[in-house]
């Protein structure tokens, strides 16, 4: 670590590597504004990557010249920025820090071997950052952090390291300790607790280390010995505490190479004060991912199956291995096509080579079961919107590719001969919907065209055209993810407007009632004669239609009453008040007349239809309305404010259990009508501080309150 081989130089440039031990995947998480992306643009300066920080967001793929632009695509978007340093490859992958947009985040992880939880050291923490701490601690993911922003007038990297502490666990400590300048204010170095050792960047990068001042040599003291014990605690030798209570000094060397060895098993969280725009902490946060993050030769593997889900053995990082890789990210840029990020698992993927992209389980949310066999053109290292040809991507390693014709986002590359599949990871299910209108035909097309290249690339993002209300419905993560896809589609040339969200209602009888349907017509030639008489009652939530027939004395002759029951199903399928489909009827029919000569199989559908209308003017039609069961995952803090805001919406809470995954989380159940939940998504976020999260599930129609279904008339009407 930095500690230990700080006088090495970095080498810019991001050359092949052809070994997974050389490769670090970092993924860096945290809340927006943390400073994840000005400290991925910083590491790439010092290590010569780039030429100066914010030129990643001046590179540009071909047509996208601004920088603005890409710099807000680049909030909401996983990135990948690789670099080098001592001989590794570190590949840091960006994530969003807004909560829409969880399936970038997701992503990332997924690519990763390690994660880097950046805190800002102005701006404190928010509960999403400590809901993804335990997530990751849910697996063993390595994890480190770095406390940013340093520059920033209210800085406090003492006070955020005890936040850090109390909120993730006693294992985060850290490696150094800030050192301020003549102000008392700015930082202008770090203290280096192992070492015992002063990092001085007030010349810039590279530090100049040098020995402690006196009046630094009691604030390393009390904090090493701390560290030190957290350390020695997850040390593998299990008499290095024995050791070191009896008096023994433990060598730097031996504490280094314990420290590493914990954080890599993700038993131990190092803290790395950083800054950006200082370089303070630089040098040192980069040993830490490339000395103590593990390789993807340290870290499990996802499983794979076949594609018709036979199973298939465990994978491992060997680039002679069979070709498995993984599609983590698709976009699909309107000049060179779809661009995938590729995290290859086994084997080594080269250009012009052919492989089989399978893609299987996200049918529901509008992705197709698809597999075909495919031709890679080149393969590229990204870095932020640019790419860099490369000659192979070895096992470990993350590449670009483009142009591929099917590649989607979470898909599997695999090689032709025995194609397999890659379990997918778990994604967040899409609550809040919004339903957009073309303004003409001619952008109806573009509309269609741009949907389907987003629906690509996002999973998150749910297409639903629904049949009842007659909208196209886009089901997003949030308000922020909405935004962002409107804005998208707009950008491809699409003119459009976004409309209420209708809910599909049904309708019913509430009482029985009796129907008279008389249809006759005389016009010249064969008329149109059908009389029926028919019996309606309502029957139980959930128990469909039925027709019966009672007629006797041949009053409808037999061969039309299939055509009274036809005329009856269709007149149910349009509503019989406000243009729902109409459930839970039983319709007999007790009796009719017919004409030898006009009576036809359209006059009895007609009479049939007639005769249900007439019985609804008597029947107290009630619309109805969908409800939904809801499973809340919240604070333990939150339960009572999520319980009475279920009240407020008309729901019915069944009960409540501790979360079993997560502890200090609880599960609420509830019944909830769909009609309350439209913007569920966004106001459950508001009251638990970002950390709720719901799942939703039909169960049954029930009848709506008479002023709501007033009012629902009126706004739903067709």
């Amino acid at each position: 670590m930095a500690q230990k081989s700080h006088e090495k130089g970095s080498t810019g440039g991001t050359p092949v590597v052809t070994e997974p031990e050389r490769v670090r995947n970092v993924v860096l998480v945290g809340h927006s504004g943390a400073g994840k992306t000005t400290l991925v643009e910083a590491l790439l300066a010092a290590t010569g990557t780039i030429g100066r920080a914010g030129t990643v967001v001046d590179g540009t793929t071909v047509g996208d010249h601004d920088p603005a632009a890409v710099r807000q695509q680049r909030s909401v978007s996983l990135s990948c920025a690789p670099l080098l340093h001592n001989g590794i490859k570190v590949n840091l992958l960006d994530t969003p820090g807004y909560a829409d947009f969880v399936g970038e985040l997701r992503a990332g992880l997924r690519a990763a071997d390690a994660a880097l939880f950046v805190v800002s050291a102005a701006g404190g923490m928010d509960a999403a950052t400590v809901a993804l701490w335990e997530e990751c601690a849910a697996v063993d993911m390595p994890r480190a952090v770095a406390v940013a922003r340093l520059d920033q007038p209210r800085a406090d990297v003492d006070e955020t390291v005890a936040l850090c502490q109390r909120l993730f666990g006693d294992n985060v400590m850290p490696l150094y300790l800030p050192m301020l300048g003549d102000d008392g204010v700015s930082t202008e170095g770090l203290l280096g607790l192992i070492t015992r050792r002063v990092f001085d960047y007030s010349a810039g990068l590279p530090a100049d280390v040098r020995d402690p001042d006196p009046e630094h040599q009691r604030a390393i003291d009390e904090s090493r010995d701390e560290l030190i014990e957290g350390i020695i605690a997850e040390s593998e030798d299990e008499t290095l505490m024995d050791r070191y209570l009896d008096g023994e000094e433990i060598s730097d060397e031996v504490l280094i190479d314990d420290l590493e060895k914990a954080v890599a098993r993700g038993h131990f969280y190092p803290v790395v004060p950083v800054c950006a725009q200082t370089g303070v902490g630089l040098d040192v946060l980069l040993e830490v991912l490339t000395a103590a993050f593990p390789s993807p030769l340290e870290h499990e593997l996802p499983a794979v199956t076949g594609v018709d889900g036979s199973p298939r053995p465990p994978l491992s990082c060997d680039p002679a291995g069979p070709l498995v890789a993984e599609v983590v990210k698709t976009t699909i840029d309107r000049h060179v096509g779809r661009v995938s990020l590729v995290r290859v698992f086994s084997g080594t993927l080269r250009p012009d080579q052919t492989v089989h992209v399978s893609g299987h389980g996200m049918a529901e949310r509008g992705h197709p079961d698809h597999d075909a066999d495919e031709r890679v053109g080149h393969i590229y290292t990204p870095l932020g919107a640019t790419v860099r040809e490369v000659s192979l991507c070895v096992a470990g390693d993350i590449c670009a590719i483009t142009k591929s014709g099917s590649a989607e986002t979470g898909d599997t590359v695999s090689t032709t001969d025995d194609p397999l599949l890659i379990a997918p990871w778990e994604m967040p299910e899409p609550l809040l919907p919004v339903a957009i209108a073309a303004r003409s035909r001619a952008d109806e097309d573009a509309l269609a065209r741009n949907l389907a290249r987003l629906v690509a690339g996002d999973p998150t993002l749910r297409l639903e055209r629904n049949p009842e209300t007659h909208q196209l419905v886009l089901w997003c993560m949030g308000e922020a993810h909405a935004d962002v896809v409107l804005d998208r589609l707009r950008a491809g040339g699409v003119e459009l407007d976004t409309e209420p969200v209708k809910v599909s209602l049904r309708e019913t009888l509430t009482v029985p009632a009796k129907g008279h349907g008389r249809h006759v017509k005389q016009s010249g030639g064969h008329g149109q004669y059908a009389v029926c008489d028919i019996e309606v009652e309502p029957l139980p939530r959930g128990s469909g239609f039925e027709f019966v027939d009672r007629v006797v004395g041949g009053a409808v002759p037999h061969n039309y009453i299939p055509s009274v029951e036809k005329g009856v199903r269709a007149q149910l399928e349009r509503g019989l008040v406000a243009g729902h489909p109409v459930v839970d009827l039983r319709v007999t029919l007790v009796d009719g007349k017919s004409h030898s000569v006009d009576s036809s199989d359209a006059a009895f559908q007609t009479a049939g239809a007639l005769a249900l209308r007439d019985a609804a003017e008597r029947g107290q039609p009630a619309l109805l309305e969908p409800i939904d069961e809801v499973t809340i995952r919240v604070p333990d803090g939150s339960v009572g404010t999520v319980m009475g805001d279920l009240s407020g919406r008309r729901g019915r809470v069944l009960g409540t259990e501790p979360d079993p995954d997560t502890e200090g989380r609880t599960l609420v159940r509830a019944e909830v009508p769909a009609t309350e939940l439209l913007r569920y998504a966004v106001e459950l976020r508001s009251m638990t501080a970002g950390t709720g999260t719901f799942r939703r599930h039909f169960v049954r129609h029930d009848p709506m309150p008479a002023h709501l279904a007033d009012q629902t008339r009126k706004e739903q009407l067709p």
